[in-house]
């Protein structure tokens, strides 16, 4: 007779085989969307789509374009110039700028449009001075107008090149100092070693960089909206409230996803085939020996980006805010706080789970099909909100209104919104958008925790969550922290997908401040801005705690 198993055996594996269907059902989760832009794309009418392919569609199609090119181009620029710049040579305010470059990561991009707009607008502080001085009556002059996509451009250059500086600048301080100096010796000068030496080495990371400040460009539509700039973005939110048609909602967002797909592809690409040596640190990298105004020129180069993402929009705000009519205090603004609050720290909990649990199935269970449920789980970074809410709404509307149908004809009885009418569903959106991002701190933590620890902890009877409970968790509290921070600012910020997603009458910080800059109150705006600026510097503070401490 064969030993029966005990109940402990019996529970150990009823709990692994908890552990891989709740991956399964995050993996379906995370599918969900994209089948569901699909069908809706499929099964509904293209007179709408006709309509707009003959309006606005091309213009949706060249505006994206040219911004998603001309934020990579000055987020290039400036990330790799200053971090190359913070870790190659010495000027005067180095130290403090190498951290404060950081800095500008903490701000949504369009809470830097509602202050430079109050700055530069006509009604403007800097034209109404410019006229109260010359005379000029407003046909009298030129100047740059803000609300345009040239304003868009620098609105997000300014928040995002922070990606390509903290990749760029990890790279330029893991060079040895072998490779550049043999480079000065054959007669380099040191732009020209720059050029050919070190910006080649740190190619895979200044490229890994620049993929997610386009995702993130292609995502944004606070900023886009608010400046009146024609994209795929503010198309799809016009499409589902202004036109009431979902299916062209639909089918510009499986545009919107073909572009971001593909841009998640390239991004693949360029880690997975990017191979370089490099040389070890025989010698100490000695930093370059500036001239007084090459020191002048650097340190100008480096204070430039922090004076205009940083300084001069928490200045304009604060002034904003201390003449507005907002009460922080008032149980109004209580609310948004609380709702902001809880739908970020629900959203943070459970994607950090979420991403726990992912991890460790393919490390303890490497296979093709683990591979792949990461995969699917990590391209939800790359997908705009704005889709992931369309995708989400369409199948799960449907499924509301078939279940509501059936439950008054058979019960007499109305379910209403079961789904659509809740949170969870929102929160569900916030999991599929920001999981890469705890999955990448995931990974981050457990490269440090040796295979032998798990195989020991094995010999000594854990299962899965065993492992993960008395081995793994402890090991990765830092790590998981940092991912829980980052999802929880993420959300804090996230705009597009609350926005279309939330139930009636929950509001968050976020949609109050575009509520009000929507309605020309800039000054009122700036109160819920300048909170969730507060409040998105902390996970970068932790950052630049590391970058100063040389861990980073």
């Amino acid at each position: 007779m064969e030993p029966q198993p005990t109940s402990g055996k019996i529970r150990r594996s009823r709990l692994s085989s908890g552990f891989t269907g709740v991956a399964i059902f995050v993996t379906a989760i995370c599918v969900i969307p994209y089948l569901g832009v699909l069908a809706a794309a499929a099964s509904g009418s293209f007179d709408t789509l006709a309509h707009l392919a003959e309006t606005v569609l091309v213009r949706y199609t060249l505006t994206t374009i040219v911004l998603v090119a001309f934020v990579m181009l000055g987020s290039t620029i400036i990330g790799t110039g200053a971090a190359w710049l913070v870790t190659m040579t010495d000027f005067p305010g180095r130290r403090w700028m190498e951290i404060a470059l950081a800095l500008p990561l903490a701000f949504p991009a369009y809470v830097l449009a509602y202050g430079y707009t109050h700055i530069l607008d006509h009604p403007g502080i800097v034209q109404t001075l410019l006229r109260d001085i010359t005379g000029w009556g407003p046909r009298d002059y030129w100047f740059p107008e803000i609300r345009s996509l040239g304003g868009a451009v620098l609105m997000l250059t300014l928040v995002l090149y922070p990606y390509v500086y903290l990749l760029a600048r990890a790279a330029f301080a893991a060079q040895g100092a072998s490779t550049f100096l043999a480079a000065r010796v054959l007669g380099r000068s040191p732009f020209k070693a720059f050029l050919h030496v070190s910006m080649p080495m740190a190619r895979p990371a200044i490229a890994s960089g620049v993929m997610l400040v386009a995702m993130e460009t292609i995502a944004d539509f606070g900023t886009v909206a608010y400046f009146g700039v024609q994209t795929f973005a503010v198309g799809i939110y016009q499409s589902w409230f202004t036109m009431a048609d979902r299916a062209a909602a639909a089918q510009l967002a499986l545009g919107l996803l073909s572009f971001a797909l593909l841009l998640a592809m390239l991004e693949r690409a360029s880690r997975g085939g990017a191979k370089y040596a490099n040389g070890r640190r025989n010698a100490p990298m000695q930093r370059l020996v500036l001239t007084s105004g090459q020191k002048i020129g650097a340190a100008l180069f480096c204070l430039t980006p922090i004076l205009l993402g940083v300084v001069l929009p928490v200045v304009a705000l604060s002034v904003m805010a201390l003449g507005s009519e907002q009460d922080l205090l008032s149980p109004r603004y209580l609310g948004f706080i609380r709702n902001s609050l809880m739908l970020a720290s629900i959203a943070a909990g459970i994607t950090v789970l979420a991403a726990l649990i992912l991890g460790t199935l393919h490390r303890v269970r490497a296979n093709r099909l683990t591979g792949t449920s990461l995969y699917l789980a990590r391209i939800g970074y790359a997908v705009p909100g704005g889709v992931i809410a369309v995708g989400l709404l369409v199948p799960f509307a449907a499924f509301d209104n078939a279940l509501d149908a059936w439950m008054r004809a058979t019960f007499d009885i109305s379910t209403g919104l079961l789904f659509t009418g809740s949170i969870w569903l929102l929160i569900s959106a916030y999991l599929i958008r920001f999981l890469a991002a705890a999955i990448g701190a995931y990974e981050g933590g457990i490269a440090t925790v040796g295979p032998n620890m798990d195989a020991a902890a094995r010999t000594l009877g854990q299962d899965m969550p065993g492992l993960v409970r008395r081995v793994h968790m402890p090991l990765l509290r830092t790590s998981l922290l940092t991912a829980g921070l980052i999802v929880f600012v993420d959300v804090m910020k996230e705009l597009p997908a609350t926005l279309i997603m939330r139930p009636f009458n929950y509001d968050t910080l976020a949609v109050q401040a575009y509520r009000l800059a929507s309605d020309e109150r800039l000054e009122g705006a700036a109160v819920p801005s300048l909170v969730i600026v507060a409040i998105g510097l902390i996970p970068v503070i932790l950052l630049c705690r590391r970058i100063g401490t040389g861990r980073a």
